[in-house]
């Protein structure tokens, strides 16, 4: 070996280190990759209808803290109309979700949203949502998250 392809192994060890170390320090400050294969389903959560299953990718939805979360909505779902505590962010993966700004579950009202669609709502804000086929969309925000329905009969949780 020549001294120009020592120093080109020597660049290249270094070069490998250096994104081995990168991609640990990534790691540990709290950057992540995650493939659509290894996102871990599970049933809905017990305030929204019975069908639906969700996968929470960051954060605990219970605190005070920025959370990433999808939600598979099966087809022919509705979400009645209700609230958040705090801003949330809906980006649409796949499907078609309806949605809506009201007290009242209003066909008229809503806007189909379709893979690539953004909504945003603000604390507070009454609306409603459906599918009529699978739909799978993220949420995200800053906890903690929570719903409350206009009219209290609409809660799963008191059935």
């Amino acid at each position: 070996m020549n001294i120009s392809q020592g120093i080109t192994a020597l660049i290249m060890a270094i070069g490998m280190g250096l994104m081995v170390w990168s991609f640990t320090q990534a790691q540990e400050a709290g950057h992540f990759f995650l493939k659509s294969a290894d996102i871990k389903w599970t049933d809905g959560p017990p305030s929204i209808p019975p069908g639906a299953q969700i996968a929470v990718i960051e954060g605990d939805l219970k605190e005070a803290q920025p959370f990433t979360f999808l939600l598979k909505l099966p087809a022919d779902y509705k979400i009645a109309p209700h609230t958040h505590p705090t801003i949330e962010h809906v980006t649409v993966l796949s499907g078609t979700l309806y949605m809506g700004i009201g007290d009242q579950l209003d066909p008229e009202k809503a806007v189909a949203l379709t893979p690539g669609s953004i909504a945003a709502f603000q604390p507070g804000q009454s609306m409603f949502a459906w599918s009529e086929k699978e739909t799978v969309f993220q949420v995200h925000g800053v906890g903690p998250w929570g719903i409350n329905y206009v009219n209290p009969a609409d809660d799963p949780r008191k059935k």
